[in-house]
């Protein structure tokens, strides 16, 4: 499933270096998270989310075949910046 995978989205993005799957097992399910370079993230959902949505029907075909569950999950590949709610008050 990960190839298939790999395959599709290293022929559909312009940085194919930068596409990187993980796998990970989520009870009976196993999750395929997508990190793509921030410029190929619209390539990858496409308008109105088509493109991601035939990936996952692909996707779930395939899983069928193998006898699995699968889902497939897109991430940013930039680490989210994490915002401190803290304020610096100044008291004189």
């Amino acid at each position: 499933m990960k190839n298939l995978l790999e395959f599709i989205l290293i022929h559909l993005v312009e940085h194919p270096e930068d596409v990187t799957i993980e796998e990970r097992e989520n009870g009976d399910t196993t999750e395929f998270i997508i990190h793509v370079h921030a410029e190929d993230m619209g390539r990858v959902i496409g308008k109105g989310g088509s493109v991601i949505h035939a990936i996952r029907n692909i996707s779930r075909i395939r899983a069928v075949k193998e006898g699995i569950r699968a889902r497939v999950i897109v991430e940013d590949q930039e680490p989210a910046q994490v915002q401190s709610s803290e304020t610096v008050s100044d008291e004189t």
